[in-house]
């Protein structure tokens, strides 16, 4: 009975030591665990150039010149001669008036002049007459006198009578009603039968070309723009200096640039704006008064100003952060304030300095103080 189980002892030593061995012989012919190389991210070198500062205001449109069609006189409307929306020049007749009762005015007139004239022909005569014979004292001074002062009173019947002719002229070329400017007439406000006086509108007509265009700017950047520009030429000279984008309700930008018209002449004290006039060409009618858009426009250039994109900057509970990678490329989170927008852009006042290069794709795998793989951001497009 010992031997055997001295045997049986003898070979589960055996076993054991196999197993050893080969536990030992598995694990130092395995293969020793894998560090993961660093993750890619795409980066965007810190840029530092004068860069001018934007700045866009909500705009309404409107015609540089609105004119109201009224009539000069009283009178039924007999006829409409424009299209309505359609492009007039000035001096196209829109409306007629009833020219009847005014062509009967002004024959009345006329009749009028010619009564006058002739008892100023006949008063002339008699002056003429009667001069001689009153030298002579064959006739009275008086006499002589009574017919020159009939000679005044008929002369000045005769220019009254030349104004009423002259008057009743105007009525008459004024029962058409024309058009004040060139421009686009408006929607007709009276039909034909219409009783009309020189109280009533007809219609309107806008000159759209140029058009201007409203908008307000706070009291802030009026007073700094004039801080900057003190004297009334260098503010002329500026606002020459100064294109107006305009962007339509579309989203896209009007091909045409404009410029600044005239500030208005007082601030909103309800709102503590001023009221600024653009004028942009139209020369194709696009834009209409009463449009609604956004005025574009640079007033200021910030001197070598560093830009990062947007998609670099980290917003974190009210604070900004970038992650810069050095060159070692280490990754190191780093605070930074912000000025303007500009574009896909930020301005950085604090926390960068020129040439740094920071993170604009895969933020999210990138930690303070860990190794990352940088490629540029530009050549990474250019790969793909």
């Amino acid at each position: 009975m010992s031997f055997m189980a001295s045997a049986s002892r003898q070979v589960f030593t055996v076993l054991l030591l196999g197993c050893s061995l080969l536990f030992l012989g598995g694990c130092s012919g395995g293969k020793a665990a894998s560090v993961p190389p660093p993750p890619v991210v795409e980066v965007a070198t810190v840029v530092q150039q004068d860069t001018p500062i934007y700045s866009e205001w909500v705009a309404i449109l409107d015609g540089y010149v609105n004119a109201q069609i009224q009539p000069h006189v009283s009178g039924y409307i007999i006829r409409q001669n424009y299209k309505e929306g359609s492009v007039v020049r000035k001096g196209d007749v829109l409306f007629q008036i009833d020219p009847r009762p005014f062509k009967a005015a002004l024959d009345q007139a006329k009749g009028q002049l010619a009564q006058a004239e002739a008892q100023l022909g006949k008063a002339r005569l008699d002056v003429q007459r009667d001069t001689p014979l009153a030298q002579a004292r064959a006739i009275a001074q008086s006499q002589l006198d009574t017919e020159i002062q009939a000679k005044l009173g008929t002369q000045a019947l005769v220019q009254a009578a030349k104004a009423n002719v002259e008057q009743a002229q105007l009525n008459l070329e004024w029962t058409q009603v024309t058009s004040l400017i060139n421009g686009i007439a408006g929607i007709a406000q009276v039909q034909i039968g219409n009783l009309v006086g020189p109280s009533s509108v007809l219609t309107s007509v806008s000159q759209v070309d140029p058009i201007k265009t409203y908008f307000t700017v706070s009291e802030q950047e009026f007073t700094d723009f004039h801080r900057r520009f003190p004297t009334e030429q260098s503010v002329a000279e500026q606002r020459k200096r100064i294109p107006l984008q305009l962007l339509l309700a579309d989203g896209s930008v009007y091909e045409r640039p404009g410029t600044i018209y005239f500030a208005d002449r007082e601030v909103n004290p309800a709102t503590g704006t001023i009221r600024i006039a653009g004028v942009f060409p139209n020369p194709n009618n696009l834009l209409r008064p009463g449009g609604y858009g956004r005025v574009r426009a640079s007033a200021k250039t910030q001197s070598g100003a560093l830009l990062v994109p947007q998609r670099a900057v980290i917003e974190l509970q009210g604070s900004r952060q970038v992650a810069v990678v050095g060159n070692d490329n280490k990754v190191s989170i780093r605070p930074i304030m912000v000025g303007e927008r500009v574009g896909k852009f930020w301005i950085v006042t604090e926390g960068l300095k020129p040439g740094e290069r920071v993170v604009v794709e895969g933020l999210m795998k990138v930690r303070d103080g860990a190794p990352v793989k940088a490629v540029s951001a530009d050549s990474a497009k250019a790969g793909g």
